[in-house]
């Protein structure tokens, strides 16, 4: 009952939508059919004399340019190419039994199976419409079986109407076990039941036509000329687009209640427990690309493995977390990714189009954009990262003019040393004298909090205990919260220790600009290699990258907190025998003897923030690091 309900309530809003369309078409029609009742009129003798000759003519002229506009209209909207979300096309030879899945689901549901399968990369699935002649290979060419010449009565063929292409979230298969994806997918697939009638289809087609024609109007134009007949179609198409919204909303609102209603009878139980997954998997992507794919990004190195690299994460949050106990007992059960041919191929073209999408990197590998394996991550990621950035910050000091320490004791004192960056940073006595109780208030804090990672931030140490023998959060389940006033400034972020200090964030800031702006730009085109499962490049320009950018830009603080930490790391490595790591939640860490070293992250924004080196030194102290022996830096 409830799935009749919902598709007769999506097709009424469906016959709403087409009902604007018509009327808007009777609207360009208008005054052709006054023109040609004048026209008519006036050669039967039915209406002559007067102006009414005169009048005829301006209404036919009027009526010319309507028809014109429209018939432009109509031809800009019919030519538009759809949006298309980038995916991993599957073909079934490479998935035979999630194809196989699919169909039974479909057959279950009693609708009909989706015309193909695709990935993407984030913890969502849909239903997409790829109708559209744009989407779709050239049609073939029909010859004369005899002649061998073409034919001429057939004419274009008419397009066979397909179903829509399901697109499933790529963690999806790495995390979810084979029951779980069956029953998430339920009403996703049960879908395309209300998608295959004709009045919906044909409502969505001409809704995601608007959309595609005010995209095209949208786009900067050549001249004056294209500019202004542009900006006359984008005016129509706004407005028809906005007499249909609420009733396309509607509409799919319907469809998708008549789905989740029919979807009821299949797996019903199971789907409670799945769409826990999909909240932790979401979580988990989430973390990955964040903490750990962006700073690999940054480097020219994208991971190859990112959904394999869910696992990891999400195993690592049952293990720290009580409340995530019970979600590793089920990776003894057959994951989903067991429906591929090749999954490891398939995560390598995902994570390609992870990269593409959310950092905007090149479309194909190349010796400045290389694929990384986890286990190389530790050392052509997190070293090299280190050492780049303090490389560009002592770059950044001598192009200040800032000289090397001139203690007598220290020997090597050319060199790039953590020395000369805390005593460039370390506030003059009048102010740290201001900053004392600041300060001490910081140094209390912790003493309070107790161990702290990498991660915390000035006001709030939210940090995860990782390598240690205590149960702890990820740093959204257990955060331990220390609040401590800060002095603001204007543009809302927190007053650094000094104005040399300031004066550092923001060279920091101009270099990393003119490195970024001195990049080669972003190869356009897919690679080589056709055989392997690839991203569908050709449906978006490289003009709107990234998509989905992950954070917004670092700022001086940020940039500079960054900048220091990687040189107190490199100090730790070069001087006290620490190594790099990987935490799959909170990405690069300092490992010393096999155990992360913590309560790094709120001692260095104590010495940018307040000019204090204090608890810095000590940090630095219980390690065995010493800042004054040069580091090796890239």
């Amino acid at each position: 009952m409830g799935v009749e309900v919902g598709a007769q309530a999506a097709r009424s809003r469906a016959l709403a939508v087409l009902r604007i369309r018509s009327r808007a078409l009777a609207v360009a029609l208008l005054p052709a059919a006054v023109a040609v009742v004048l026209l008519v009129g006036g050669s039967t003798g039915h209406i002559s004399g007067g102006s009414w000759p005169v009048t005829s003519w301006i209404v036919t002229v009027i009526a010319a340019l309507v028809l014109l506009a429209a018939a432009g209209i109509a031809l800009v909207v019919a030519r538009a190419r759809p949006a298309v979300s980038p995916t991993v096309p599957i073909a079934e030879a490479s998935a035979p039994d999630l194809y196989r899945l699919v169909r039974d689901l479909a057959d279950r549901l009693d609708v009909p199976p989706p015309s193909a399968i695709a990935l993407t990369p984030d913890c969502d699935s849909w239903l997409e419409d790829r109708t559209h002649p744009a989407h779709g290979p050239p049609p073939p060419e029909h010859r004369d079986e005899i002649a061998g010449a073409r034919g001429v009565g057939g004419g274009r063929p008419r397009r066979a109407p397909a179903a829509p292409v399901l697109v499933i979230g790529s963690p999806f298969l790495w995390w979810m076990r084979v029951g779980e994806l069956r029953a998430v997918l339920a009403p996703v697939v049960a879908g395309t039941g209300p998608s295959a009638h004709p009045d919906i289809a044909a409502a969505r087609r001409f809704v995601r036509g608007l959309d595609a024609a005010v995209a095209v109007t949208s786009e900067p134009a050549r001249g004056p000329l294209a500019r202004t007949v542009l900006a006359g179609v984008g005016w129509v198409t706004r407005l028809l687009l906005r007499s249909c919204r609420g009733h396309a909303a509607e509409m799919e609102r319907g469809v998708a209640a008549a789905a989740a209603e029919r979807a009821q009878a299949v797996d019903y139980g199971l789907r409670i427990v799945a769409q826990e997954q999909v909240g932790l998997a979401y979580a988990g992507w989430d973390r990955l690309l964040t903490r750990v794919a962006l700073p690999a990004w940054r480097m020219g190195r994208w991971p190859a493995r990112l959904d394999a690299g869910v696992v990891a994460a999400l195993t690592e949050l049952s293990r720290r977390d009580r409340l995530a106990e019970g979600f590793a007992s089920r990776l003894g059960e057959r994951p989903a990714c067991d429906l591929l041919e090749e999954p490891g191929s398939v995560d390598e073209a995902a994570s390609l189009l992870a990269a593409r999408l959310f950092h905007g990197g090149p479309a194909e590998p190349g010796p400045d954009w290389a694929p990384v394996d986890w286990q190389e991550y530790p050392d052509e990621v997190v070293d090299r990262t280190w050492r780049t950035e303090a490389a560009r910050l002592h770059r950044v000091l001598d192009a200040l003019g800032v000289r090397h320490p001139t203690d007598p004791t220290q020997p090597d004192q050319g060199g790039p040393t953590l020395a000369r960056v805390l005593d460039h940073l370390t506030a003059p006595a009048t102010q740290a004298t201001d900053d004392a109780d600041l300060s001490v208030d910081r140094r209390e804090a912790y003493g309070a909090s107790g161990e702290s990672g990498e991660s915390g931030t000035g006001v709030s140490l939210n940090e995860t205990e990782a390598g240690t023998g205590t149960e702890a959060g990820t740093g959204t389940e257990a955060e331990v919260e220390v609040e401590v006033e800060e002095e603001v400034g204007e543009d809302g972020e927190p007053v650094l220790g000094s104005e040399r200090t300031a004066a550092l964030a923001a060279g920091l800031s101009a270099e990393l600009a003119r490195e970024e702006a001195a990049a080669p730009a972003v190869a356009s085109g897919p690679g080589g290699g056709a055989e392997q499962p690839g991203p569908d490049w050709s449906f978006w320009d490289d003009g709107m990258l990234p998509l989905f950018p992950l954070q917004p830009p670092r700022s001086g603080r940020e940039l500079l907190a960054d900048h220091v930490t990687a040189m107190v790391c490199c100090a730790a490595m070069d001087t006290a025998g620490a190594a790099p790591g990987l935490d799959w939640l909170d990405g690069p860490a300092l490992l010393v003897d096999g155990v992360r070293a913590v309560d790094l992250g709120p001692r260095v924004l104590t010495l940018v923030e307040d000019g204090d080196p204090e608890p810095l030194r000590d940090w630095l102290r219980h390690l065995g690091v010493r800042p004054e022996k040069p580091v090796r830096l890239v």
